[in-house]
């Protein structure tokens, strides 16, 4: 067994930094939902107890499972509604938060968008749309409770010695507005409303930009996530992605390297076309996670030495598989894609809800005491 001569946080500022660490950084990439079932609790029983419930179940599961080295507090029902998404929360027939796309936005609200923000945007107009929320007051109530509710939960894992991030509550401004749009409608208007689009990215990223600046000086944490699952080569052509993708990644990457923040890339679906535009980047300054369908070990090889990958343990494998079966996999990552560092042993896009306890736990045990093959 791999004697640990480090703590979380040294550990993972040890593989972001791509070097190699006493053993590699574990981060099972939780859901509330998973939390909840890998505890014996209900998740329609915890979400209308409210956002600390949420945040209690996860923090439960952190305890009882012996913890680990990164974590990302909960992201909940309401943190995704204000995000400008519909949401439903999780029912006993159907134990996931589900997000509902739909035409909530119309082609007019870009030129809203560009002057006035998108949270402004979703706090005056889209809120009402995609929620039971009926006043300004409320909306405010809600969005405190989420900032503070996040900030406890971001300090509970400090105390417990986790290297701890935050996912904004918006998403890359090119998903939130494809989600908000519809996926249909937001392709339309790439096509044939391109500048009102233009318009719209400028100003969500000087916002996206602001904000998670912010939230990192109130909270002292050192990386943000940057979600995206829409942009990649497999649906879109690079000519989109380089025109409405690429210039405002590389203006926030380059913002949150500037205060010595990295940016990790949640990256859902196929990224093979586009994984050598990030090696554009700054060495270091950014991370991304996979979810199984990219090739990560091509991946490895392309951003060797500049970048951490955040490895694609898939939910089928969690949910299906043996336990024999993910501590094999989980093996075949620690020695290809973390043998020279730049690893963190993750979950591919987030645990499932029907990850089964002794797969989770077999991620957990092999992490901790798997010593490198070669």
């Amino acid at each position: 067994m791999r004697k640990e001569t480090m703590n979380s946080i040294e550990r993972v500022e040890c593989a972001i930094n791509l070097e190699k660490p006493d053993r590699v950084p574990i981060w099972p990439d939780v859901t509330t939902s998973a939390a909840a079932a890998l505890t014996d609790e209900k998740i329609w029983e915890v979400v209308h107890q409210g956002f600390d419930a949420e945040q209690d179940v996860e923090l439960k599961l952190f305890d009882e499972y012996g913890g680990w080295d990164l974590v990302n507090p909960a992201l909940t029902t309401d943190t995704f509604m204000l995000g400008g998404n519909k949401v439903v929360k999780p029912t006993e027939r159907s134990p996931e938060t589900q997000f509902l796309e739909g035409e909530w936005t119309q082609y007019e609200d870009y030129e809203i968008i560009a002057e006035i923000g998108w949270m402004n945007f979703v706090a005056e107009h889209l809120i009402y749309r995609v929620s039971n929320i009926k006043t300004r007051e409320e909306y405010d109530t809600v969005y405190g409770e989420v900032i503070n509710g996040t900030l406890r939960g971001i300090a509970e894992y400090q105390k417990r010695g986790a290297f701890v991030f935050y996912a904004q509550p918006n998403n890359h401004p090119f998903f939130t507005l494809s989600l908000a749009r519809s996926m249909v409608k937001f392709t339309e208007d790439l096509f044939y409303r391109p500048e009102m689009v233009e318009k719209a990215l400028r100003k969500m990223t000087e916002e996206f930009i602001e904000f998670g600046l912010t939230l990192c000086e109130m909270a002292d944490l050192k990386i943000t996530k940057v979600i995206e699952e829409r942009a990649g080569g497999a649906i879109y052509p690079l000519r989109i992605f380089e025109k409405f993708w690429w210039p405002y990644t590389r203006q926030i990457v380059d913002a949150f390297h500037s205060k010595g923040i990295m940016c990790t890339f949640h990256l859902d679906t196929c990224w093979d076309k586009n994984i050598h535009y990030f090696k554009q980047l700054p060495r270091k300054s950014a991370m991304i996670e996979l979810d199984g369908t990219t090739d990560i070990f091509a991946a490895k090889e392309q951003l060797r030495d500049h970048m951490c990958i955040a490895s694609d343990i898939h939910p089928a494998l969690m949910s299906l598989g043996k336990p024999e079966e993910v501590a094999t996999y989980c093996k075949k990552l620690i020695d290809e894609i973390g043998g020279d560092g730049g690893h963190i042993l993750s979950t591919a896009c987030g645990l499932p809800a029907a990850a089964k306890k002794e797969n989770f736990r077999a991620m957990l045990e092999t992490g901790k005491t798997y010593e490198l093959s070669k």
